[in-house]
């Protein structure tokens, strides 16, 4: 099963050049051709929404970026807090976009709340300094999450699947927690969702993503192998787990020990296109990705995703 990139719901939630968008009735006769591609292929197709909030990029969207609080992000933007006229807009938007996503073909569609994203800025005690129904307790801070959620599921019907990516946790002191993970997750269990993909965030305040970070050693895997853990315990709802997934073994152990119901890959699938093939062939070595966030500069300048190391070699044998 694929989960497309982020898709914006609204103009003003868009955080990159070339970004994926489900803002607009007139997409859905292109996105048709995607999905129809899929599935003749046999696949299936889930499509991923998401609001970049304080995180938009303003030059792109032409309008004031907006989030729970007012703060300013990594760019050193101060962003708008969102009024509760706001939020019932946004909540509509993710409803619309569903909506949208479905009638263009898509399989089902997954809620982006992680990554530092709208609605992760919501859940996060350091970028929600709210005082209102939205801040707070948990149960506060993610209330726009379960309205996105009950929203979709109203718009699209029960049989349609919904799934979340949430944060295992973050990595700074005062923010979302693993405890805050588990209540979240019990909220959203209780709510119906279909299934939750676990990830994490590092994207804070005044700090954009590294595109130099590497694995510390090539045996670190399964990033969040402990928060899964916590969440087998105490929540039920399927778990797909992500980061750091670059061996056959480690991942075939991960669903088979219960570490994790699905494991899912991105960064290895953008250096080796066809890896899930070769390791169904027979050949199950290792990913080649490194893990170095390098694929993701390219994207954010508006001139594609792609590998860095692997267009390197390219040039190389041309050059």
């Amino acid at each position: 099963m694929i989960i497309t990139g982020h898709a914006f719901v609204r103009r003003d939630g868009q955080a990159a050049p070339w970004q994926l968008a489900i803002d607009s009735d007139h997409l859905i006769d292109d996105l048709r051709k995607m999905t129809d591609a899929v599935h003749h292929a046999g696949g299936k197709i889930f499509m991923q929404l998401s609001h970049a909030g304080n995180r938009a990029d303003t030059d792109l969207t032409g309008v004031e970026a907006i989030g729970p609080s007012v703060q300013r992000n990594a760019k050193g933007i101060e962003c708008r807090a969102m009024s509760d006229g706001d939020i019932e807009e946004i909540i509509e938007s993710f409803g619309k976009g569903a909506v949208r996503a479905k009638w263009a073909g898509f399989d089902g569609v997954q809620i982006h709340a992680g990554h530092g994203y709208l609605l992760s800025q919501f859940l996060s005690p350091l970028h929600n300094l709210r005082n209102d129904h939205h801040g707070g307790k948990i149960e506060n801070r993610a209330r726009i999450v379960l309205d996105v959620y009950h929203s979709i599921r109203n718009d699209t019907g029960d049989a349609f699947p919904v799934i979340i990516k949430i944060n295992s946790q973050d990595h700074a002191i005062g923010e979302f927690g693993v405890n805050d993970m588990l209540d979240l997750a019990t909220l959203l269990q209780a709510a119906g969702i279909d299934a939750i993909e676990l990830s994490g965030d590092r994207h804070h305040l005044n700090r954009s993503i590294s595109t130099s970070e590497v694995m510390a050693s090539t045996g670190k895997e399964v990033y969040y192998a402990r928060q899964a853990k916590s969440y087998k315990e105490k929540i039920s709802t399927p778990l797909i787990l992500v980061g750091g997934i670059r061996s056959f073994h480690i991942a075939k152990q991960i669903v088979n020990d219960g570490v994790a119901d699905y494991v899912s890959l991105c960064r290895p699938l953008i250096r080796e296109p066809a890896l899930i093939n070769r390791w169904e062939s027979g050949d199950t070595r290792k990913a080649a990705c490194i893990s170095d966030n390098r694929c993701i500069k390219p994207a954010l300048q508006g001139s594609g995703l792609y590998c860095v190391a692997e267009k390197k070699k390219e040039i190389n044998l041309v050059t």
